[in-house]
């Protein structure tokens, strides 16, 4: 029986770790003018925050925002709105651990944990990651089956074949990954926007829906389809990639050419989490003026949105821009996973195998349970399977936060630029929140 190894001798694929996947491949390699037109210089530090974003519009968060938009119409627009800020507070921190220790959150890890925590560690990030896969394995094929009516279970299987993209990059620098990313990410937003232009927006009760209120998490199903978004949003993988790609930026460690980073990287962070903030929320009202406003107020999966767009909006196109935008947002996990598996695999246990192989092991462990799910449960229960993958991610969350935030206020760690009191005690007031959020779905399974 062939190994892995054996295989790629005979087919002649690449047997180490290969760029722009491979974190200690890429540190450093992306260049940023010192001096120049603002413009200029904000584009060439543009990347790392898109490719994080990117994760933040993958299926599973258009599962969650369909049905808390077709049940509670904009109700839970505020949840949308604050798992956003979450994230770009704790992705911010994630992005200065990054770069003011010149080590990525898995790294440090290992550094100052013992074996045994950072082998929990990395099976946690390992099994967020795989959540995530399987959300984008759901996702793309059930793009495949709308657009192409593809069965569904035939879709799941040719998701396989994203590792030739993989494959295809190999060698390539960072910024073909990021232009990528950034047509996937433009791809989905405009669909939306267009979607909403058709369908029209309900300005007061968009207002409404975005102040908090949290009675309406009382309502049956609310909290756990709150948990949900906040699974979707603060991805806990993405907090470790994130403190990775931006060291793409970063060749010289000087403390003015570290503030620099920081202030640029902030900005890039920023910006692109409020743009995955807006696509998000973009989901959400568009269920809940077609679907939650005509009475289908029972809407839980992608595949009933798709079908009921057209009668209810009279444009034939609104499923065809949904059904897009769904494979773009399918494809994010090519990229994010990939990258973030060899981040966690480098970090937490100093090791580097091929990214085709990283692909293959990470996509097979996602398909088996997809594949598994379509068969027996039908491909209705799709939007559950969907739903049940953020509420793994936002379980594993604080597992993810409790380190960067030690980290990140640790002036050994950090230097000068350990991060501000105010914000790390804004970060450890979420862990709190998350940390109850799921105490209290938990206590009531």
């Amino acid at each position: 029986m062939l190994s892995l190894s054996s295989l790629a001798g005979r087919l002649a694929l690449p047997t180490t770790a290969t760029a722009p996947f491979c974190p200690s491949e890429v540190r450093g390699t992306v260049a940023v003018a010192p001096r120049g037109p603002w413009w200029r210089v904000l584009w060439q530090a543009a990347g790392p925050g898109l490719l994080v974003a990117v994760g933040y519009m993958d299926p599973g968060n258009w599962a969650t925002d369909i049905a808390a938009g077709s049940q509670f119409g904009h109700g839970l627009l505020f949840v949308v709105l604050a798992c956003g800020l979450a994230a770009i507070v704790l992705q911010a921190l994630a992005m200065r651990v990054g770069l003011a220790s010149g080590q990525d959150l898995a790294q440090l890890a290992r550094t100052l944990y013992s074996r045994p925590v950072c082998r929990v560690l990395w099976l946690l990030a390992e099994l967020a990651i795989i959540a995530t896969d399987i959300a984008e394995v759901l996702g793309a094929a059930l793009a495949l089956h709308l657009l192409l009516h593809v069965p569904l279970w035939l879709g799941v299987l040719l998701t396989g074949l994203d590792t030739l993209i993989v494959l295809g990059l190999k060698g390539h620098g960072f910024r073909q990954l990021e232009a990528i990313v950034l047509g996937l990410i433009a791809t989905i937003t405009l669909c939306f926007g267009a979607q909403l232009a058709i369908v029209g927006v309900d300005g007061a009760a968009l207002a409404v829906g975005a102040m908090p209120d949290l009675a309406r998490l009382a309502q049956p199903g609310a909290l756990v389809l709150a948990i949900g978004i906040l699974g979707a949003t603060v991805m806990p993988h993405n907090l470790y990639l994130h403190s990775s790609v931006v060291q793409t930026r970063l060749s010289d460690r000087s403390e003015p050419a570290t503030r620099r980073a920081l202030r640029l990287a902030g900005a890039d962070t920023v910006v692109s989490l409020l743009l995955a903030t807006m696509v998000n929320v973009a989901i959400l009202v568009l269920a809940a003026e077609a679907f939650h406003g005509h009475g289908h107020r029972d809407v839980g999966s992608i595949e009933d949105a798709w079908r009921l767009l057209a009668p209810i909006t009279g444009a034939g196109l609104a499923p065809l821009l949904f059904g897009v935008a769904l494979l773009a947002a399918g494809q994010s996990a090519t990229f994010t996973g990939t990258v973030a598996g060899q981040v966690v695999l480098e970090g937490f246990l100093d090791l580097k195998i091929p990214c085709w192989q990283r692909r293959v092991i990470t996509r097979a462990l996602a398909i088996v349970p997809a594949l598994a799910g379509v068969l027996w449960l039908g491909q209705g229960a799709v939007g559950q399977m969907l739903v049940a993958t953020q509420v793994v991610l936002s379980l594993q969350l604080p597992f993810a936060i409790w380190p960067l935030l030690r980290f990140a206020g640790n002036r050994q760690v950090m230097g000068r630029f350990a991060a501000p009191k105010p914000m790390l005690a804004l970060g450890w007031l979420l862990f709190a929140l998350i940390l109850a959020a799921n105490l209290a779905l938990v206590s009531g399974l």
